[in-house]
C-alpha cells in the first residue's frame, strides 16, 4: 500500500535464499505516478507492487496489472498485505490475520449519529433498509468478496512458520484492555496468527461505535452467526474486485488470491481512554512490529509456495466454499447476500449471449491447456508475490510484481520518495 511495507522487502529478501526483488523493475501504464513499476527477482520468481493507499488507488493499479500483456498471470498467486487496525475482541498489535471475506462496510446511507433515532445504534443504514444491519436491497456488487478459504487456512498455516516480534512499547499500551475482561483478552497476549475478516472502508474510522457497528455489518452481510471482522483496511475489496474481473477473461485465477494484514494499531481505545485521544494524541508502538511482522509472515507463505510448487500449488488448491462477489459472477451461489444474479452460472466474456438461468453449487473450471506455471503473490500494500512460471524469462513466484513477463524487463528504476 505504501511505502514502510515495500521497503521492509527491499531491505530484507536480498538476505534469504529468494534473490532480491530490486533486480527487475518493469513499468507498466496505470499503476501509481507514485509506484510505477513492478519488481521482481532476478529469475523472476517473486514480484512486487505497491498499489498505492485507498480503494481507488488500489483499484486502478490493480486493473492496469492485471491488463497487462507484459505478463501471464492465469496460475499466479496474489498475497495482497498490508498494516490495518485491529479489533482488541480478536487481536493484539502486530498479529497477522488472514481472511476469507472482505467486506465494504461504508458503503451503505450515513446519517450524523447526533441526529439518528433513538431506536437507532448506528448512524449507517443499509441501502434500501429501515433499520441498521438490515440486508440492503440495493445492491452494488462490491458489498462482499470471499476468497478460497481451503488457500487461506493454508496461508495461516505457513505464516505460523514466522517468529513474530512484539516489544515492551507495545505491551505497555495493549495493558489498558485489561479493564475490558475477558471480551478485550486477545490484546493483551502476544501476536499471533488469526483466521478472521476484513472491512474495507476509504474512511479511517476509530472508536467504540463505529468499530462495533461496523462489525456487525460484517457478521450480517456474510450471513454469519458469529463476530468474525477482525481488521479495518482501506484496499482488500478493491484489489479482489480487479481480480475477479480478470478473471472472467480468463486473465487470473481468482482461487489464488490471499488477503493478509497486520495489526498496527487498535480500531477502538480501551475502556478509560477516549476514542480522540486513542486515534490521535497517544502512541500505540504497534507501526514497527506490524510492519516486521507483515514481512516474516509474507516470507513463509511466499517460501512455502515456491518449495511446495510442484507437489501442491502449480495445479492450486482447490476450493470447497463459494468464490466471488455478491453476484455470483464468477459462477455458483453466494453464501452470502441475495443470490446469483446470473442463475449460479457466473458470466463469460466469450459469448455475447446471456447465461441460461441454473441453480447449483459453485463450478471451478481448469482453465485452458498449456498455461505456463505462474504463481503470483501479491502483497498488499502491496508487496505481491507471485509464483509463476514465465515464458520469458521463467517465473516461479511473482511477489505481485512479477507474472511472466512477456517482453524485455525496463530496469533502471527511479526512487520516487515520500514524506509520510
Amino acid at each position: 500500500m505504501f511505502d514502510p511495507e515495500a521497503d521492509f522487502w527491499y531491505e530484507n529478501l536480498p538476505n534469504t535464499a529468494l534473490g532480491n526483488v530490486l533486480a527487475n523493475n518493469i513499468s507498466i501504464p496505470g499503476l501509481s505516478p507514485l509506484y510505477p513499476h513492478v519488481h521482481c527477482t532476478e529469475n523472476g520468481e517473486i514480484c512486487q507492487l505497491t498499489a498505492g493507499e485507498s480503494e481507488i488507488n488500489a483499484a486502478t493499479t490493480m486493473m492496469a496489472f492485471v491488463l497487462s500483456d507484459q505478463f501471464d498471470l492465469r496460475k499466479t498467486y496474489f498475497l495482497s498485505a498490508g498494516i490495518a487496525g485491529i479489533s482488541p475482541k480478536m487481536g493484539t498489535l502486530g498479529s497477522v490475520a488472514l481472511s476469507r471475506f472482505s467486506v465494504q462496510v461504508a458503503l451503505q446511507y450515513e446519517i450524523d449519529a447526533r441526529e439518528m433515532p433513538a431506536n437507532f445504534s448506528t448512524g449507517y443504514l443499509p441501502y434500501g433498509a429501515y433499520m441498521p444491519y438490515e440486508y440492503p436491497s440495493v445492491i452494488y456488487g462490491t458489498e462482499v468478496m470471499e476468497v478460497n478459504e481451503n488457500l487461506r487456512d493454508a496461508a495461516a498455516e505457513l505464516a505460523t512458520r514466522a517468529q513474530l516480534v512484539t516489544s515492551t512499547d507495545t505491551t505497555d499500551y495493549c495493558e489498558y484492555y485489561r479493564q475490558g475482561g475477558e471480551t478485550y483478552a486477545p490484546a493483551t497476549a502476544g501476536p499471533s496468527v488469526i483466521k478472521c475478516d476484513a472491512a474495507t472502508s476509504d474512511v479511517y474510522y476509530s472508536g467504540t461505535l463505529l468499530s462495533e457497528a461496523f462489525e456487525n455489518t460484517t457478521k450480517s452481510w456474510t450471513n454469519q452467526s458469529a463476530l468474525t471482522y477482525c481488521v479495518s483496511a482501506q484496499e482488500d475489496s478493491a484489489v479482489l474486485q480487479a481480480l475477479m474481473r480478470a478473471a472472467v477473461s480468463g486473465l487470473v485465477d481468482f482461487s489464488r488470491a490471499i488477503v493478509m494484514r497486520t495489526g498496527s494499531d487498535f480500531d477502538r481505545p480501551p475502556p478509560s481512554i477516549g476514542a480522540f485521544q486513542h486515534l490521535r494524541l497517544l502512541d500505540l508502538n504497534g507501526f514497527e512490529i506490524s510492519i516486521q511482522n507483515l514481512y516474516l509472515a509474507g516470507l513463509e507463505i511466499v517460501k512455502g509456495v515456491i518449495t511446495d510448487w510442484d507437489s501442491t500449488y502449480s495445479i492450486g488448491v482447490k476450493p470447497t466454499n463459494y468464490l466471488g462477489d455478491i453476484l455470483g459472477t464468477l459462477g455458483g451461489q453466494p453464501d452470502f447476500g441475495p443470490g446469483s444474479v446470473f442463475g449460479g452460472v457466473g458470466i463469460s466474456l466469450a459469448s455475447d449471449t446471456a447465461p441460461p438461468v441454473v441453480v447449483g453449487p459453485p463450478t471451478f473450471s481448469p482453465g485452458p491447456s498449456g498455461w505456463t506455471p505462474a504463481a503470483l503473490g501479491l502483497y498488499f500494500s502491496l508487496v505481491p508475490w507471485l509464483r509463476s512460471r514465465m515464458r520469458r524469462p521463467s517465473c516461479d513466484v511473482l511477489i505481485l510484481r512479477c507474472p511472466q513477463i512477456r517482453s524485455k524487463p525496463n530496469t533502471g528504476l527511479v526512487k520516487i520518495s515520500r514524506t509520510p
